[in-house]
């Protein structure tokens, strides 16, 4: 089969590599599955980096987000079990982990409802508590992790406010369902935001960003408010000064979702029938913005890591050369 692979540790569209390999043989508990489509994420090209919490021993292939099929044809929702990731024909997974795709949406949009669905579910509603009525910020909001957290965000009745880089992410968040939308690029955010909020701030503030956005986070979280933090896009990890939570009664949530895949599974489970469902009546649906072929996937690992994508990006191993879209 074909795969992409990762000799070195390095910027993704120089160490990662398509290459003749043989098909992975599934160990205990793993199933074989064909990949139908598999979802870019930005911790795939921290992965190839070597930067990632968790790093697979050379070589691997990247690819942590599938659609796949198993061999008695069911279509499922799966995390391959590296180092045989998604960017590959074929990959394998934990039987016990695999989820249904949902028959709503397509392999790619499948592919895409997991990990970044899944975080914002959990970030918003078990750690937030967000209720229908309160405001939601969301950085990034054009991005996959972004635009996943503003349609579970306009899904539970918020109000949404989107901060993105530039007139063209703008346009994505607005499409994903903002209700209002800020380009820090050309706008001052905290002062966008209280203006926007008549001075109150943001009640749920969904950060995956880190450095500059969680300062502006700060400044603009409601009385009560809770900055829920999944990420450090940025490069830069803050440090929080806690006499400002203190003095302003606000709360600091972190979330590693992976952690309920071994401390509470069934919590994950449960999270993929609530996403299923909302799939099902159309209040979430993943915002692909390319489907590319197995041959353009280290380039699309690259544009998803220097932050120029918006939305989705998913390759598809069987999609043909240049018909992308």
């Amino acid at each position: 089969m074909q795969a992409w692979q990762v000799h070195e540790n390095g910027e993704p569209s120089e160490v990662m590599r398509l290459q003749d390999v043989e098909r992975p043989t599934p160990g205990d508990g793993q199933v074989l599955l064909r990949v139908r489509a598999a979802n870019v994420n930005f911790p795939d090209a921290l992965m190839c980096r070597g930067h990632y919490q968790v790093r697979p021993p050379l070589p691997f292939t990247p690819g942590v987000e599938i659609c796949g099929e198993t061999e008695d044809g069911r279509r499922v929702i799966a995390n391959p079990a590296l180092p045989y990731g998604g960017f590959a024909e074929y990959a394998v997974a934990d039987a016990a982990a695999l989820l249904p795709a949902p028959d709503a949406l397509d392999d790619a949009e499948a592919a895409a409802l997991h990990i970044g669905y899944q975080t914002g579910w959990f970030g918003l509603h078990r750690r937030a508590g967000l209720q229908a009525g309160e405001t939601l910020l969301v950085h990034a909001a054009a991005g996959g992790v972004g635009t996943a957290a503003v349609q579970l965000g306009k899904a539970a009745g918020a109000r949404v406010i989107g901060i993105v880089g530039g007139a063209d992410k703008a346009a994505a968040a607005r499409e994903a369902g903002c209700d209002l939308v800020i380009d820090r690029r050309a706008e001052d955010v905290v002062a966008a935001v209280k203006e926007a909020t008549g001075g109150r701030g943001a009640d749920v503030i969904y950060d995956p960003v880190g450095g500059d956005a969680y300062t502006q986070s700060t400044k603009v979280v409601a009385f009560e408010g809770r900055i829920v933090v999944v990420g450090f896009a940025s490069g830069t990890i803050p440090s929080p000064a806690l006499n400002h939570a203190l003095v302003k009664n606000y709360s600091i949530l972190g979330l590693h979702w992976g952690l309920y895949n071994t401390k509470n599974p069934k919590l994950v489970l449960r999270c993929h029938e609530q996403l299923t469902e909302l799939a099902a009546r159309g209040a979430i649906k993943p915002l692909i913005s390319e489907r590319v072929p197995l041959a353009g996937a280290a380039d699309a690992v690259q544009r998803v890591a220097d932050g120029t994508t918006t939305g989705r990006v998913a390759v598809v191993p069987h999609l043909e050369n240049g018909a992308a879209a």
